[in-house]
């Protein structure tokens, strides 16, 4: 099911709160604090169909916190041109390159739910994830594009659907449709699992 502008729960926050250092929080006047409900609760699916979006980030030291849209593209400069990623949920997605000289012809790299696409150390990574019916799932790629060429190979799989991604200190955090992974030297760690924010897609 294409999700419908569902709550978005930021819990990156929380563990930058206790890995990070500590920022100043200021919550907007019209937030209260409330226990999140049970996945699969009717409170839970009301949260799930909501079309109210937040975005939470730390901006110098202060949580900032914005309704923001769904956003289903990211882009990746290159010298020559640029890396797009859609993702359209169950309706499909992909990896295209655009080449800055218009005469020539774009490039689809692959199809699927790309949702991030990033350099590490010189690198160039993307990752691709989707939750839909009962599956959830999804993995981590390295993308060679050595002389023009477009080569990719699977780094890491994912048995949960990425849904929120950052680099702190060399290490890869990763919030997924219901867990949370770190991931160390392409080697990943499951740190939480069946989280109170499954089904809300945490940024």
């Amino acid at each position: 099911m294409k999700r419908k502008s569902p709550i978005i729960l930021t819990i990156l926050l929380i563990f930058c709160l206790t890995v990070c250092g500590q920022i100043n929080i200021s919550i907007p006047k019209l937030f209260v604090e409330t226990t999140p409900p049970k996945v699969g609760s009717p409170k839970w699916f009301h949260l799930n169909y909501s079309k109210n979006e937040f975005g939470v980030k730390n901006k110098n030291g202060q949580l900032e916190i914005k309704k923001v849209k769904e956003n289903d593209r990211c882009d990746f400069q290159l010298p020559q041109g640029m890396l797009t990623a859609i993702d359209h949920g169950e309706f499909g997605g992909d990896l295209t390159y655009y080449p800055s000289d218009t005469t020539k012809r774009s490039v689809r790299i692959t199809g699927g739910n790309i949702k991030f696409i990033f350099d590490f150390k010189n690198k160039i990574y993307f990752i691709h994830g989707i939750a839909h019916g009962t599956y959830s799932g999804g993995a981590l790629y390295e993308l060679d594009t050595t002389a023009g060429q477009f080569k990719y190979q699977k780094v890491l799989d994912f048995e949960d659907a990425p849904e929120a991604f950052t680099i702190y200190n060399d290490k890869f955090l990763i919030a997924t449709y219901e867990n949370f992974y770190i991931v160390k030297d392409f080697q990943k760690e499951l740190i939480f699992k069946e989280t109170f924010w499954g089904g809300l897609y945490p940024n």
